[in-house]
């Protein structure tokens, strides 16, 4: 008989797979039978009571390649005690939402103790997740077999066990049932639908159905841009002034979406449980480190590190470079403009057809480097706020992400508001600004999912060839499964994918008004963008662990700034138009105090 994931025996020897371990080829076995122990043992002998196997059995590993992979599980009791523990947050009988207790679970909607699909699958991997996490180091000094890797009380094992190199990696398995299910109603077959964001939430976790949420609700808010846009594109084309319209319906469109979104995303979570889920006590990151010390908030004993190390870090160093990274995407941009002079006085020249070709080859040599220097910044980024030893992920998280945005908005607009306010040349910044979303467009559809998804289908090929060429007579379903996934890469989250969807309203926002085809174009390539996401969450990286999320976090904060700066731009290029300018031909002053009156009254403007 075939193990598979849609099993239900959940007897210890043969149980539901949902967590794969990858431990070291050198481990030693007294590490492995002490780690075994620990994740098997009962709460009240500080283990964490869950179930626990090797991939193969002895028989199999002497006739398989040898990995030291192995699976966890849980009882239906041991999940459901879980999801009490972490405050899961379920719908009741009464379509309240309450925080679950096993003492009520009668109370909750849905709950039956014979049926085991009361928790999300993507709700019992977190739940794995969060007790391997919190298996804490009682009376040990080491872990058994490697004295170097100290521990003390109230250390978490598995983190000390990741940072030693002792455990390589730790990941949910796909239900390949399930996933095909999910697949059928998401992306398999392209039609003109709404996501199944509630189903994504089964499967992946409230954090990626966020982002699947928000890139929907994102591409249909850009459709009344584009079909706007495409009259206005046909009909007032070659009058590059005659913008004042679409950049005064531009700047409403940027406020508004905003406010809208945050109404339907609070509606989503609360239907999910966690707009109202109390938010757990943060560990420490497993990169922090310091001197051992008495945490003078938590009573417990954990690494400590100095603020004002930190800061001098930050001030010191972080900052410079970040200056500096600043300045040197401002010398870029200066050699792409002598570049266009270079290709516009060619074009002046000659007239020639080839030249006239010529004139776009700037740009797309510019959104080519920008794409270079925006991923070389971010390794640089990481690095330097690793180095600032951050305590908690969510400080680590804001600092990256406040890195990233600095430089990657100055890199991909300050060229644009250069031609817009300074060399004030409508015709180059629509040619500028189609060049660089359409050119950033395509390479991240060919990063993000088509380089990746090859890469994986020719591993897939040689992991199939490898189990058909095996000559054990065994099973080897799962196996295979195992192994596959194991070499996926690794989904690090939503960062990228909303930094694309940042940078794209931006290109929407700011300038769209002097190029209207920009909404029609962000809105084919989130078309796309839905598909490929899809397919590379589902076919190309290993399955993340879910995540409670109640909204978007601090990208909320990034697009309503940018919503901000759209809409003082926006005021600007109003300000300088000749139609806007006639009416005012003696007082500039009346003609500015009027525009800066504009940007205050508009909601989502500082008074």
């Amino acid at each position: 008989m075939k193990v598979t994931l849609s099993a239900l025996d959940t007897c210890e020897s043969s149980f539901t797979p949902l967590v794969v371990l990858e431990l070291a080829q050198d481990v030693k076995e007294e590490t492995k039978e002490w780690l075994k122990n620990r994740i098997v043992s009962k709460k009240e002998d500080g283990g964490a009571q869950l179930l626990f196997r090797p991939l193969l059995n002895k028989y199999e590993k002497e006739t398989l390649e040898n990995q030291n992979l192995y699976l966890v599980g849980a009882s239906n009791i041991t999940l459901l005690l879980g999801a009490e523990a972490i405050g899961l947050v379920k719908e009741c009988n009464d379509n309240t939402m309450r925080a679950f207790t096993y003492g009520t679970r009668h109370n909750f909607k849905d709950f039956n103790d014979d049926n085991d699909d009361f928790l999300t699958m993507a709700e019992c991997q977190f739940i794995i997740k969060h007790e391997l996490e919190n298996l804490r180091a009682r009376d040990e000094k080491m872990i058994p077999g490697y004295p170097q890797a100290k521990l003390y009380p109230g250390k978490s094992l598995l983190r000390r066990l990741l940072t030693s190199g002792i455990v390589i990696q730790m990941f949910p398995l796909h239900d390949n049932e399930a996933l095909k299910k999910l697949e059928d109603s998401w992306y398999t077959r392209f039609t003109l639908k709404y996501q199944p964001v509630d189903r994504i939430r089964g499967y992946f976790g409230e954090t990626i159905a966020l982002y699947f949420g928000f890139l929907e609700y994102f591409t249909v808010a850009l459709i009344p841009m584009a079909v706007i846009g495409l009259p206005y594109y046909l009909f007032v084309w070659e009058d590059y002034d005659k913008y004042v319209i679409f950049a005064s319906f531009n700047l409403i469109w940027s406020t508004v979406i905003l406010e809208v979104w945050k109404r339907g995303c609070a509606n989503m979570t609360y239907r999910w449980g966690t707009l109202v889920m109390k938010r757990q006590f943060e560990e420490p990151r497993p990169g922090f480190h310091g001197v051992l010390g008495i945490n003078p908030v938590t009573g417990r004993e954990e690494p400590l590190y100095p603020s004002y190390k930190r800061q001098l870090r930050i001030y010191l160093v972080s900052l410079p470079f970040v200056c500096l990274c600043l300045y040197f995407s401002l010398y870029v941009m200066m050699i792409y403009f002598d570049m266009e002079s270079w290709a516009m006085s060619l074009h002046e020249s000659s007239g020639s057809e080839w030249t006239s070709v010529l004139l776009y080859v700037p740009s797309i040599i510019y959104a080519i480097v920008i794409e270079i220097m925006n991923r070389l910044y971010r390794y640089a980024a990481e690095f330097l706020t690793s180095w600032e030893n951050h305590r908690l992920e969510s400080a680590y998280q804001n600092h990256l992400i406040l890195k990233v945005l600095v430089f990657n908005f100055l890199n991909c607009f300050a060229s644009l508001f250069y031609i817009a306010f300074v060399l004030r040349d409508m015709k180059l910044l629509r040619q500028s600004l189609a060049t660089l979303l359409i050119t950033s467009q395509i390479l991240n559809q060919i990063m993000e999912s088509v380089l990746p998804y090859w890469l994986q289908k020719k591993h897939h090929v040689q992991v199939k060839r490898k189990v058909q060429a095996l000559k054990a007579d065994i099973d080897a379903t799962l196996y295979e499964q195992v192994v596959l996934e194991k070499e996926m890469g690794t989904y690090l989250g939503t960062f990228d994918d909303y930094l694309e969807l940042f940078l794209q309203f931006g290109y929407v926002s700011l300038f769209s008004c002097v190029y209207p085809l920009a909404a029609a174009f962000a809105v084919l390539n989130n078309f796309t963008e839905v598909n490929s996401d899809a397919l590379k969450m589902c076919r190309v990286l290993k399955r993340p662990f879910s995540e409670p999320s109640a909204n978007i976090g601090v990208w909320q904060l990034a697009f309503e700034t940018m919503s901000v700066i759209s809409v003082v731009t926006n005021c600007a290029l109003i300000g300088m138009s000749p139609q806007v300018n006639a009416l005012f031909p003696e007082s500039k002053l009346d003609l500015i105090l009027i525009v800066v009156a504009v940007e205050v009254l508009l909601p989502g403007t500082p008074c």
